[in-house]
């Protein structure tokens, strides 16, 4: 399960939401060849436990960063993707920017993300799954929300 997100300029906003079967073709396919914005890898759930402090539920500004969003178009494997307007993606760029590497470091704790099953199941291998893999997501998440805001995008998010 990978996590990828596509930005929606306002044109491309109103296709998808004039014709929800075109979001399956933004996120069908070889990852490599399609026109994805953000790609989490498997980083997803670990970033929204993070965030969130819980293992689905959507809370905070920043919560629905990586969960959030209304059901729209086919099912990609996973559910359908998940869209976020433009005002949400304002409150979640806004919220993702009142989050600092050392609130994320306090709520890493592998052993409690590890009990509650968040994928990939890898929180206590004793690696670098922080520093090495997460917090560089973070931030690759954060920039995409901020890009987004700024540019009054519409955000399509998907794990297929």
């Amino acid at each position: 399960m990978i996590f990828n997100a596509h930005r929606l300029s306002a044109e491309e906003l109103a296709a998808v939401l004039a014709d929800p079967e075109k979001v399956g073709a933004l996120f069908q396919g070889d990852p490599d060849d399609l026109d994805l914005d953000l790609d989490l890898d498997k980083a997803w759930h670990g970033l929204h436990y993070l965030l969130t402090g819980d293992t689905y539920e959507i809370r905070g500004d920043a919560g629905p960063a990586v969960l959030g969003g209304e059901p729209i178009g086919p099912d990609l494997g996973m559910g359908p993707a998940r869209l976020l307007m433009p005002d949400a993606v304002r409150a979640v760029a806004a919220g993702l920017d009142a989050v600092d590497e050392a609130t994320l470091l306090a709520r890493f704790d592998p052993a409690a993300m590890s009990e509650a099953e968040i994928y990939p199941h890898i929180w206590d291998d004793g690696g670098d799954e922080f520093d090495g893999y997460l917090l560089p997501n973070f931030t690759a998440l954060r920039d995409f929300y901020r890009a987004a805001a700024e540019h009054g995008d519409g955000v399509l998010l998907a794990v297929t």
